[in-house]
């Protein structure tokens, strides 16, 4: 029987963080894929980052991950998004050689020293002594292992959905796993299904651009990864269509023919990524929706019509692509569809994505209840370094809601009873100002390095950058400057002054003074670079809200400090409310923190809950101890 230390169970965007993970911390790893031509694959839209996205994969990046380095280095286009805002939401966004990307990530893996691939499709857990000790192939095959981590995505009994008509499947032209969710079901664990979809890809030698606004990249690009190699590549642009009145009146007419709207799919999809369909109906007032044609590769003309999912019949979809300008006489090569799936909601799971009542098995992505690559890859990246640290019987891997997008990622997984994909947005983290996508590499990268995830390499290109912004956080501090007609001259188109002497620091405070002017009169240090520069700005203009943010995150910090006792009797104490007795009771958090933070949990239930614990405290304190909630 072969025997590996962790076993990685999908191929995507989750499996290949988890593996390159488990081999990076020196484990033996075996990645099984329905279909090794597809590790890295993405089936929906090819894109990488975009508000909330871009921070994880800096996140990912920066603990040594692989996500950002593929996708600089196929991309098609490089964007920052929300440029005009605040630094706290802006975010960087790669149009995506699928293709490409695909194949880099599969040469990745291959190159892997501790990684062997194998094809094949698990059909059940082995499971010895109450904790995990290997996988069954569907053709018999029995494999050992420490540990198991399951990224399956859509593929747990997977149907794709196309008007009325079903096939089993976990994306188009693959076959779902049959069996796996049967045998979890079977151990007692919730296994309910969730849904998504995919819009249609069109030729695009038959799309007429000439009258579709051009969406550029950005001129000078900007990258995911805190590496340096960084390659320059041409840009390809993408374009914008909207939905005409024609188009509302054909969906609308049609509704009976959606599986959703029609009753056969009763799971839900998500929310922030709705279908064509819910657009319209959700969004009546609105007469007009933007939607996005993006290229699918240099080496196919396929073009993704993001902002149209769909799963209504193929010939609607037809009629639907031609009502929208300069689709008039585009050609559909394959179609839209819905997919549903089971998936396993992550209350069943602590916060190293370990599951609760089975010890050595993690999950990760999208059959957690997530929509999109980067949360997928976010977890995936975890749940592999945990399941590294759970085989070396070594302290395992929590990152806080105030350290990264990826800890509120999961905190709200496991923590809240979600019940549509989950996607990550900036507004769903209370620290964003500190949390941006420019310093991922100061909050996590000496974290990675003291895991072992994070090489001399990048560590060397991290110290320097540390130093290079400490130099200039000090010369701008140090630096002053008198009035003079250089300085009038170039704060007068701003509406400002300089009246007296200053430092540089304080000049730069002002929110209309930019960077590059303080530089252009006082030059710095001619090594530095744009990532870092923006970073320095950015602490300097919004040093107080930080300060105040960090005095937040303290407060917080002493909540999730409050372990729960894994004994204590929910059901049991009266004077909580009722919703928090059953959800307290099913979730089980681990902190006080987690507890104030589950849905149904007032801040009357967690002063019970602060009442039980003093008197818990005082009966050790006096020799006692009191197995169950005290009736408060």
């Amino acid at each position: 029987m072969l025997e590996f230390d962790v076993v990685v169970i999908g191929g995507g965007h989750a499996g290949v963080e988890a593996a390159n993970a488990a081999s990076r911390l020196g484990l033996s790893t075996l990645m099984l894929a329905v279909n090794l031509d597809t590790i890295g694959a993405m089936p929906c839209n090819p894109a990488v980052g975009g508000p909330g996205k871009s921070h994880l994969v800096k996140e990912i990046d920066a603990l040594g991950g692989v996500m950002g380095i593929a996708a600089d280095a196929t991309y098609l286009q490089m964007r920052v998004l929300n440029s005009s805002r605040g630094p706290a939401v802006q975010s960087l966004r790669a149009q995506s050689d699928k293709r490409e990307y695909s194949v880099w990530m599969k040469t990745y893996m291959e190159s892997l020293p501790n990684v062997t691939l194998r094809q094949g499709m698990v059909k059940s857990l082995i499971v010895e002594n109450g904790k995990i000790a290997g996988v069954e192939l569907a053709f018999g095959d029995r494999i050992k292992a420490k540990a198991v981590v399951l990224c399956a995505g859509t593929f747990l009994e997977g149907t794709i959905w196309i008007g009325k008509e079903t096939t089993p499947a976990g994306r188009a032209g693959e076959f779902p796993a049959v069996g796996l969710s049967s045998m979890l079901k079977s151990m007692g664990f919730r296994m309910p299904r969730l849904k998504t979809g995919t819009p249609p890809r069109l030729d695009g030698r038959t799309i007429n651009y000439a009258e579709l606004p051009i969406v550029p990249g950005d001129d000078s690009p900007q990258f995911f990864s805190f590496l340096d190699n960084r390659p320059v590549l041409p840009q390809i642009p993408c374009h914008q269509t909207r939905t005409t009145e024609r188009t509302h009146e054909l969906i609308n007419a049609n509704l009976h023919e959606s599986p959703m709207y029609s009753g056969l799919i009763d799971a839900k999809g998500p929310r922030y990524c709705p279908s064509i369909e819910d657009k319209i109906v959700r969004f009546a007032d609105k007469d007009s929706h933007s939607l996005f044609l993006e290229p699918e590769g240099r080496s196919t003309y396929e073009v993704y019509l993001q902002g149209c999912s769909t799963s209504l019949p193929v010939h609607i979809q037809h009629e639907i692509v031609h009502s929208l300008p300069g689709l008039e006489n585009a050609v559909m090569v394959r179609p839209a569809y819905a997919v549903e799936y089971d998936y396993l909601p992550a209350v069943q799971f602590n916060h190293t994505l370990m599951m609760k009542d089975l010890p050595g098995f993690f999950a990760a992505g999208q059959m957690l209840g997530t929509s999109g690559y980067e949360e997928a890859a976010a977890q995936g990246l975890v749940a592999g370094i945990n399941a590294a640290q759970y085989v070396k019987n070594e302290e395992q891997f929590v990152l806080s809601r105030s350290s990264s997008y990826t800890g509120t990622l999961i905190d709200d997984l496991v923590s809240k009873e979600i019940g549509e994909p989950y996607r990550m947005m900036t507004s769903r983290s209370e620290y964003r100002l500190l949390l941006r996508q420019d310093n991922a590499d100061q909050r996590l990268t000496p974290l990675g390095r003291e895991l072992g995830m994070v090489d001399d390499h990048r560590w060397e290109l991290f110290e320097r950058k540390q130093n290079g912004m400490k130099t200039e956080r000090k010369r701008l501090k140090e630096t002053r400057v008198h009035p003079s007609p250089e300085w009038e001259a170039a704060l007068a188109p701003l509406d400002e002054k300089l009246k007296q002497a200053m430092t540089l620091e304080e000049i730069l405070r002002r929110p209309k003074v930019p960077y590059s002017l303080v530089e252009q009169l006082v030059p710095a240090n001619p090594e530095k670079s744009f990532e870092w520069s923006l970073e320095v700005e950015t602490d300097v203009k919004y040093e107080g809200y930080i300060a105040r943010q960090k005095h937040q995150v303290e407060q917080a910090e002493k909540l999730d400090g409050v372990k729960m006792p894994a004994d204590i009797d929910y059901m049991a104490v009266e004077n909580l409310s009722k919703e928090a007795r059953e959800k307290l009771s099913r979730i089980r958090p681990e902190t006080l923190g987690q507890a104030s933070r589950m849905g149904g949990v007032s801040p009357a239930d967690i002063s019970v809950l602060l009442i039980i614990l003093e008197s818990r405290r005082r009966s050790r304190r006096g020799g006692k101890h009191n197995a169950t909630a005290v009736q408060a």
